[in-house]
């Protein structure tokens, strides 16, 4: 239920910088070797993009950090700069680089799940410090890497006994619990940059309040929650998973009102509440999509248990075939990290040879460029 609190995450930028990193890396290693800050076989990373990358993922708090810690935050960026370019590489050896109708498609997909205009987008692109063209080469980058990886783990299958040895080793997991699952509509009165995007609390409670008027109509819940709802789950229909009923005090200390959890055990199937405000000032409107009245143990014959144990070890599997691709890349790769040796060459300079750049917070992404390994 962490994620019921979270803003709407940056819809466009986040999902394929975080992924990526937004590198803009030349076949020119020797072009200014003091800005090359590594090159992996032949290919040059430049401190301008590690500056970018690194601002990014600081959001704006490069000041409140030491030297050494902003030091270590650039060797972190680059780091998973260079791990892209591994990767990349893999994929074009493996020629499995998307046509320029793939990068174009991708590009307007996250356009429209992220309900940005052309001028919200360019918008954000300034924001990250970033143009068109770097941004296309991170998406190319990006499915390239991807596409990587679905070869290997399409590779991968689960037997029935291991299954049914995985159920027997943890019984205490499979228990159906008492609970609810629910979908959202959320209304932040922040600006998120959305097409559909509230701001202000006056916009924030007429936004929620005509959406709560159309779905008293007879408007779909998830088709709004898609297209209106300021929050990730968007990306999921509004989807917020199950919440068992020992997690209903969460709700309160997450800021919504007290007496959620008992409320929502109270309705039906189907039913949505009133707009909910909570104390962070963002607007809910909870749908109950189930409702579970007692806890039962579950068998190896209940529906979606082996499709869940089968999920889980594929997911285990995957993980640890993505880790052993990544070593195995590097280990093939030439890798020249610049930056590491000016920092031992010079360690009480800790290799800063310029201040990051500073990037808005709102466009920064919420993790590094490796969060997809």
């Amino acid at each position: 239920m962490r994620k019921l609190l979270t803003p709407i995450c940056f819809l466009l930028l986040t999902s394929i910088m975080a992924a990526c990193g937004g590198s803009g890396a030349s076949s020119s290693p020797d072009a200014g070797k003091d800005e090359t800050a590594a090159v992996v076989n032949s290919v040059r990373i430049s401190v301008a993009d590690v500056d970018r990358v690194t601002a990014q993922q600081l959001r704006g708090q490069e000041a409140e950090l030491s030297q050494l810690e902003l030091a270590s935050a650039r060797l972190q960026a680059l780091d998973g700069l260079i791990t892209q370019e591994v990767l990349f590489q893999r994929a074009q050896k493996d020629n499995l680089i998307p046509s320029e109708d793939d990068v174009t498609q991708e590009i307007q997909r996250l356009k429209q799940e992220g309900g940005l205009t052309e001028e919200a987008f360019q918008k954000q692109l300034k924001e990250a410090n970033q143009n068109e063209a770097q941004f296309r080469d991170s998406v190319r980058k990006n499915l390239a890497i991807q596409k990587l990886r679905d070869k290997l783990t399409a590779q991968l299958k689960v037997q029935d006994r291991e299954v049914e040895d995985f159920f027997r080793a943890n019984p205490k997991e499979f228990v159906a619990r008492r609970g609810v699952a629910l979908s959202a509509i959320v209304v932040d009165p922040a600006d998120n940059g959305a097409r559909f995007d509230a701001k202000g609390e006056l916009e924030a409670e007429q936004k929620i309040k005509e959406i709560h008027t159309r779905l008293k109509s007879g408007s779909d819940f998830a088709t709004i929650a898609r297209q209106q709802s300021e929050d990730d789950s968007a990306y999921r229909s509004g989807d917020l998973g199950f919440i068992a009923e020992e997690q209903f005090p969460a709700l309160a200390q997450q800021g919504l009102p007290a007496g959620l959890g008992p409320r929502l055990m109270g309705m039906k199937e189907g039913d949505i509440t009133e707009p909910v405000r909570a104390q962070s000032g963002r607007w809910y409107i909870f749908k109950l999509t189930q409702k579970r009245t007692e806890s039962r143990e579950l068998t190896l014959n209940d529906p979606e248990v082996r499709k869940q144990i089968s999920d889980f070890v594929l997911k285990e599997r995957g993980q640890l075939v993505n880790a052993a691709l990544l070593t195995r890349a590097r280990d093939e790769a030439k890798i020249e990290n610049f930056l590491a040796m000016r920092m031992l060459e010079n360690p009480n300079s800790f290799g800063i040879l310029r201040p990051v750049s500073q990037a808005s917070p709102a466009a920064s992404p919420a993790a590094s460029p490796t969060a997809n390994q």
